[in-house]
């Protein structure tokens, strides 16, 4: 099982480039950011949707532009995996959006996994333009529009939310047909239909979501569309750190293959001992 990390990339904590390097020289197989362009202050939406979770953290809304600070870590790396943990990809304008993937992986030789996920934060959303209830759909069609974009030197799409004519756009992906796409966020079934048409694989957040009941969901959802659930990677996005190991060490037999620990976003001097303690248990 790959073991990779994540953190929210903010202006207090340990920048990308010096991290990336941390990461690539201690052996880990990717590094992950996650994003949030603002968080309006009125914090109407509890935290991730859930009251229980308390007061949304100040990391939320310091992060840097999560495809820029990628493309610096890119910059100083020459292995490790760069993930998006996750793209708000209904708040994006799909176009440009495709157009960023594009390049991020071809600039850094192939090396970006592409998470997804649909969002939480009403008020986010509707400074964006976005209607909450109608990011599901909106998410579809942007990313159905993407993989035209990224494999056809012709592109169009006609779906419910795009009217996207016959047009021109590189640079393709140096993955093919694409980067891998990883949907994050729990599983119930219209999420799992989502997985098993246009993902490459599921990330549920650990211990937070019913895995197995996502697991056979999306297993249904496969079966309905004539797709082999095992075509799909399985990671387990802010897995348990290394003082659970039992519950680390259980996770191939579920059917994951990367386990995605969290890290502080914090300076240097409070990440890297951490970086140190995960990297001494793989």
């Amino acid at each position: 099982m790959d073991i990779g990390v994540i953190i929210f990339p903010t202006d207090k904590a340990i920048q990308p480039m010096d991290l990336a390097k941390e990461c690539e020289d201690r052996g880990f197989e990717s590094l992950w950011f996650p994003e949030h362009s603002h968080i309006p202050t009125s914090r109407e939406t509890p935290w991730g949707g859930n009251p229980n979770l308390g007061p949304l953290p100040e990391m939320y809304w310091r992060t840097h532009d999560q495809f820029v600070a990628l493309a610096a870590a890119a910059a100083v790396t020459k292995k490790l995996r760069l993930g998006t943990g996750i793209t708000l990809v209904a708040q994006r304008d799909p176009i440009w959006l495709a157009k960023e993937v594009a390049s991020l992986d071809m600039l850094s030789g192939g090396r970006l996994e592409f998470g997804i996920g649909y969002g939480w934060c009403v008020e986010e959303m509707r400074n964006h333009g976005l209607d909450y209830k109608k990011r599901r759909g909106i998410l579809r069609d942007n990313i159905l529009l993407m993989k035209e974009l990224w494999t056809q030197d012709e592109a169009s799409y006609s779906g419910g939310n795009i009217e996207f004519e016959k047009s021109w756009a590189w640079p393709k992906p140096t993955q093919r047909p694409h980067p891998p796409i990883m949907m994050g966020g729990a599983a119930g079934p219209k999420t799992a239909a989502h997985v098993a048409e246009f993902c490459d694989g599921w990330m549920p957040l650990g211990g937070l979501y019913d895995f197995e009941g996502g697991m056979v969901h999306i297993s249904d959802a496969c079966k309905q569309v004539g797709r082999d659930p095992e075509s799909l990677a399985i990671s387990m996005f802010f897995a348990m750190p290394p003082e659970n190991s039992d519950q680390l060490k259980a996770l191939p037999d579920m059917g994951c293959t990367r386990a995605i620990l969290p890290l502080p976003a914090e300076g240097a001097d409070v990440v890297l001992p951490v970086l140190d303690q995960y990297a001494s248990m793989m």
